[in-house]
């Protein structure tokens, strides 16, 4: 198979890395994630357990997260090789699978790597949206991987943000991630914990951290706060202390006290941010009150991003 072009076997199609890496945007992962996200909260939707596995060795691993609506069926694997970079292969690697939802044929494979980053930070862009304040300007990121540079872009989609505040426990690696976002034009810096969570007014976490990263008492009244990284037993970002003074959301109540952020909590209220985006529940009540979104990622997300993909591949 030669790279970017669209195979057919019978009816099945296969859309190459290389291809989707040209399809996706940011305004279509964020229209996709939105649908797919009221799309979660419906009667007729089945999100199902999210499996974790492991390759041959220790540190490679894999995951497979399902799910099914009326009109999308299938599942998302993500894996991660860590040796991958000593062959010139990516760590993170990221298929879409979609069944006929008719027949349970398979109709389309898509390969979404690079999809994935822009699916994830759709999500947090979706909530920035719906709950961080209107006039919401300065954004702080934990963390300086590949994700978080896709989430500083995603949220500076939706809000004009006038400064960034990149931490890191490279230093190194935060200055790096800061000049990037620099040639992209966006006012970014390296700053400490403290006084990046003191000054924003959107705090964005996008690490592998298994305690928290910050203390509560640092959040200021009417900050909104996304929790990217939690999607496995153990992961932790945020200090549990702030809950109580926070209104909490998801994308998934279910998962997300399972394997999310929320798993380190007992009898918390948590609204799932569809019932936000169909208004059936309100969002931010108020400027001083501070929002928590937890982003566990969900099948439903991957499947309407691969739909959405696969539809533009034919137009």
């Amino acid at each position: 198979m030669r790279s970017g072009i669209e195979y057919k076997v019978g009816n099945m199609i296969y859309l190459s890395e290389a291809q989707t890496s040209k399809l996706i945007s940011h305004q279509l992962a964020y229209n996709a994630v939105k649908q797919a996200f009221v799309a979660a909260i419906a009667d007729k939707a089945s999100l199902f357990p999210v499996v974790n596995a492991q390759g041959a060795n220790p540190d490679e691993m894999f995951s497979l997260k399902s799910a099914a609506t009326p009109e999308l069926v299938g599942w998302k694997t993500g894996s991660y090789w860590p040796d991958n970079h000593k062959h010139g292969l990516p760590c993170h690697g990221t298929n879409v699978f979609l069944l006929d939802p008719l027949t349970g044929m398979l109709q389309a494979v898509i390969a979404a790597t690079t999809v994935n980053a822009y699916r994830t930070a759709a999500a947090d862009a979706v909530a920035v949206n719906y709950l961080a304040r209107l006039d919401a300007a300065v954004l702080t990121v934990f963390g300086t991987g590949h994700q978080a540079e896709y989430e500083v872009l995603a949220v500076c989609q939706v809000r004009t943000i006038t400064k960034v505040y990149v931490v890191g426990r490279s230093i190194c690696k935060a200055e790096n991630m800061a000049k990037r976002l620099v040639e992209k034009g966006i006012n970014a810096q390296v700053c400490d914990a403290k006084s990046a969570c003191e000054q924003a007014d959107i705090i964005v976490t996008a690490t592998t951290a298994q305690s928290a990263l910050f203390e509560a008492e640092w959040v200021k009244p009417g900050c909104h706060i996304s929790a990217m990284g939690a999607d496995k037993v153990g992961k932790q970002e945020l200090p549990v202390a702030l809950y109580q003074h926070a209104r909490l959301f998801c994308d998934f109540a279910a998962q997300s006290i399972v394997i999310g952020e929320f798993q380190h909590s007992r009898n918390i209220a948590i609204t799932e941010i569809g019932r936000v985006i169909d208004e059936s529940v309100l969002g931010r009540q108020s400027d001083d009150e501070i929002t928590i979104f937890d982003s566990s990622g969900i099948a439903i997300q991957d499947l309407f991003v691969a739909s959405h993909i696969l539809a533009l591949s034919q137009s």
